[in-house]
């Protein structure tokens, strides 16, 4: 019996998966597409949605809770715990971008009072400042960096870096390395090494 059902679970996983990645794909362009024209492009059922997602608020919150899910799995790839700094950093940054840019409906539709993807970034931020202390301690950053800081300035690099639609702006391999390389080498002429005067 549990054999036959293994197949019937995993086609209803397909599907889920197919409405989830049409979704946001459909929503990317309109936000303000119907629950119709998302089944016609996941190239089901308009009811085959409905038997999966109660509304349409229900499935945006399961495409949130998905993004969430690829947001944390992208973070633990690069082992930030146990690769050497610079490498992490890297890493950690091309896939954050590629789940970004990915799912950025979704990852823009998360609302403030979303319990998971709330302690999802929570581990997020801990994750990051724990990196950025490995980067401290390894030379990576400047002796007194500021961590708090560089966490908030390369939060804002990798959200410019995410919403860069021009062209010629690279994919998320490109663009995590403008990111890294402005986040430690920064844009000036100078060396960075003190506060400018005046």
């Amino acid at each position: 019996m549990q054999s036959e059902q293994r197949p019937l679970r995993a086609d209803a996983e397909r599907t889920v998966r197919a409405i989830i990645e049409a979704a946001e794909r459909v929503l990317s362009a309109d936000p303000s597409a119907s629950m119709e024209r998302i089944a016609e492009a996941a190239g089901v059922a308009r009811t085959t949605v409905h038997r999966r997602f109660a509304s349409r608020e229900a499935l945006v919150d399961a495409l949130s809770a998905w993004a969430t899910r690829q947001f944390h799995e992208a973070v633990e790839a690069a082992r930030p715990d146990t690769t050497p700094p610079l490498v992490a950093l890297y890493q950690v940054t091309a896939n954050v971008l590629r789940v970004k840019i990915d799912w950025s409906f979704a990852m823009s539709s998360l609302a403030p009072e979303n319990r998971e993807a709330a302690r999802v970034h929570a581990e997020v931020v801990e994750g990051c400042d724990r990196l950025f202390r490995r980067a401290l301690d390894a030379g990576v950053l400047r002796p007194g960096t500021d961590l708090v800081w560089a966490r908030r300035v390369y939060y804002a690099l990798i959200h410019e870096a995410a919403q860069d639609r021009a062209e010629g702006s690279g994919d998320a391999d490109e663009r995590a390395a403008r990111v890294v390389d402005t986040l430690l080498r920064g844009v000036g002429a100078g060396s960075g090494g003190g506060a400018l005067a005046p």
